[in-house]
């Protein structure tokens, strides 16, 4: 069994064909599935869909990238959204300096307000993070000293250094299709790095296609592309590895049961 730890199955490219997706998904191995919100707007319907299908779970957060549409969100709010029971994690949430959609400092004040609240209910906080290494593990750093809290990077592209630096916080990785790229060496180094048990594999479909599906929308089921490239990178066996990062998943997301 694997788990897509990141996925939109409300994004165009899935949500029109979503129960094919699911399907095709499940005879590829992938038995869970988080079902991930980028914005108020779509809290409903991520929460639908896990209602609807049982192994399919949902989180809610502001993106980075809608943060400057987000700046009356209530703390409060983000808090009320939290208990339901599908949902079981915050985000995702972070620091996108690529394309500044919206302003750092906005960014931050929302980054701040998830993982407090993920401090506060013990659900994981999914972290997006794009060239914006220091000031992410500076909040980071200082938020922990306020008191831990449970966090992964999503869909890791950052620096080995940064990697090992969250890592000695506390978080989880989780390794999207990237890893396949042939111009992903370092990447791949990072993530042969990362220790078993902080381990997680994602699509973060309908993005990011993983090979030998480059070029299409991505879903669920290439998962289990991913996961057979890290195996091999890592030198493990397939089944040790879906195993491992699955067990992993089910330990932070501790709010999710099948």
């Amino acid at each position: 069994m694997l788990v897509d730890s990141h996925c939109h199955l409300e994004y165009k490219g899935l949500v029109e064909g979503q129960a094919g997706v699911l399907e095709r998904a499940r005879e590829a191995g992938v038995g869970a599935f988080l079902n991930i919100s980028t914005k108020r707007a779509e809290w409903e319907q991520v929460v639908a869909t896990a209602n609807r299908e049982s192994d399919v779970f949902a989180s809610v957060g502001i993106h980075p990238h809608a943060a400057d549409d987000h700046k009356d969100l209530e703390r409060a709010e983000l808090l009320a959204a939290t208990e339901n029971p599908r949902v079981i994690g915050i985000g995702e949430t972070g620091l996108d300096y690529f394309y500044e959609y919206s302003d750092r400092q906005v960014q931050a004040k929302l980054f701040r307000m998830h993982i407090d609240v993920a401090r506060q209910t013990g659900l994981p906080v999914i972290i997006h993070t794009r060239d914006a290494e220091d000031d992410t593990y500076e909040i980071l750093s200082d938020e922990m000293e306020k008191g831990a809290f449970p966090a992964l990077i999503h869909c890791f592209t950052a620096s080995a250094d940064f990697g090992r630096k969250v890592l000695d916080l506390g978080l989880t990785i989780s390794i999207s299709g990237i890893v396949t790229f042939k111009n992903a060496k370092d990447l791949q180094a990072a993530a042969i790095e990362v220790p078993e048990g902080r381990l997680l594999v994602e699509t973060d479909s309908p993005f990011l296609a993983p090979v030998p599906h480059r070029g299409k929308s991505c879903e669920p089921a290439f998962v289990a592309d991913t996961a057979r490239f890290l195996s091999e990178l890592r030198g493990t066996d397939p089944e040790r590895l879906a195993a491992q990062t699955t067990a992993n998943f089910f330990k932070l997301f501790s709010k999710a049961a099948l």
